[in-house]
């Protein structure tokens, strides 16, 4: 079952070839070396990544080709949160662009990669198409469900969780159905049912697992058992498989404990991502370190580069920005209630109602409001601040 955080929205922001300001540089040769992206020359994984790209090059209208590359460009975006790799995901793809009758793999990672960049109308459109062809299609069923999870059309979600069950695993079911009723109510049930759907599971693979341990972690820390919490995200992280939003996720967690120390800890690398950049400023400035306002200039520089290209796509990170870091409650108001009209998923609704109840703005968090007593979600920090909230004199 794929992972979509705030669906990857401070993973990936801009394509490889713009400057960070201005009009992109064009280079002259094709040869040029924009900049080399900090991978060692002897990875094994950047050594296949090498070799399937000189067999994409040799043969660039073989799909199934196509496809491995592009998914591979994916997966390193999702470790690494550099968001230049999703432009490479879709040049390797050029051949089927806006081809609505790709073939089924091509399909699939052209609707990962649309969804990487909040197209989730189109990622839709092409995980019903791939099914179309394959209607047995894991990948694409769970993919659908967590679009439709972010979007917090759970009836939908719910479909699709069903839909999986007589092709997909037991554990990756549970996962499905897991993600939904945790957000919907049945938190403490929902983290029982995963928990004992592992255990069941030998041998998952290592992405399943992670993924398993995460979402255990995320569903234990939502109901206050922060000790279970912690344990399960010690051991995601401990499957030594590179993961930005585990470890985004795990800063959280760290942060709202108040252990800004182990955020720096954690954080040894990584500033390319603006989500890990963010924790790592954030923790600075718990600590009182003056790195803290450097960092958040940075992250002021990046999503100001990206606004000038059109491109939004960090706004609960830019929102989380303006409250925690720079002290503007109606402008990270703005932001968040602009990030909640495409993304609709717990952390947005939090950084909304944060927002609103720092600007005492109250009637601004209507929506989210609203979606609080639909969903009946249950994280203890989210129902707080929403009490809070609706205490302000109207």
């Amino acid at each position: 079952f794929p992972m979509i955080p705030h669906v990857l929205a401070g993973w990936l922001g801009a394509l490889a070839a713009a400057t960070v300001l201005g009009a992109p540089y064009r280079p002259a040769d094709d040869a040029t070396v924009l900049e080399r992206l900090p991978v060692a020359a002897v990875d094994p994984a950047m050594t296949e990544l090498r070799q399937l790209r000189a067999r994409v090059s040799a043969d660039p209208h073989n799909p199934t080709l196509a496809a491995r590359l592009a998914r591979r460009y994916f997966e390193l975006a999702m470790a690494e949160g550099d968001p230049r790799y999703i432009g490479y995901g879709h040049a390797a793809l050029g051949p089927w662009r806006g081809d609505p009758g790709a073939p089924s793999p091509v399909l699939v990672v052209r609707a990962l990669l649309r969804q990487a960049l909040h197209g989730f109308d189109g990622a839709l459109d092409d995980l019903a198409a791939a099914l179309h062809q394959e209607p047995d299609n894991v990948e694409a069923r769970s993919w659908r469900a967590a679009i439709f999870m972010v979007r917090a059309n759970y009836e939908h979600a719910r479909r699709e969780c069903q839909a999986m069950q007589a092709s997909a695993s037991a554990l990756l079911t549970a996962g499905c159905f897991a993600h939904l009723e945790a957000t919907t109510g049945g938190a403490a049930q929902a983290y029982e049912r995963l928990r004992a759907a592992l255990e069941r599971r030998a041998d998952p693979p290592a992405s399943l697992r992670l993924w398993t341990l995460t979402r255990l972690a995320e569903i234990a820390w939502r109901i206050g058992r922060h000790e279970v919490a912690e344990r399960h995200f010690r051991e995601a992280l401990a499957l030594g498989v590179a993961d930005n939003y585990l470890l985004a996720a795990y800063c959280d967690f760290l942060l709202e404990q108040g252990r800004a120390r182990d955020v720096l800890a954690l954080i040894t690398s990584g500033t390319r991502s603006d989500t890990l950049l963010l924790r790592l400023a954030l923790a600075e400035r718990l600590l009182g370190r003056p790195e803290a306002e450097r960092h958040a200039r940075e992250l002021e520089t990046r999503f100001t580069a990206a606004a000038r290209r059109g491109e939004r796509l960090h706004l609960q990170d830019e929102a989380r920005l303006m409250l925690d870091l720079r002290g503007d409650a109606r402008g990270a108001l703005r932001a968040a209630l602009l990030n909640w009209e495409t993304q609709r998923e717990p952390s947005d609704a939090r950084i909304v109602l944060e927002a609103a109840l720092a600007a005492r703005e109250s009637a601004a968090a209507a929506p989210v409001l609203a979606w609080l007593e639909r969903s009946g979600f249950e994280g203890r920090h989210v129902r707080r601040v929403a009490t809070a909230l609706k205490a302000l004199p109207q």
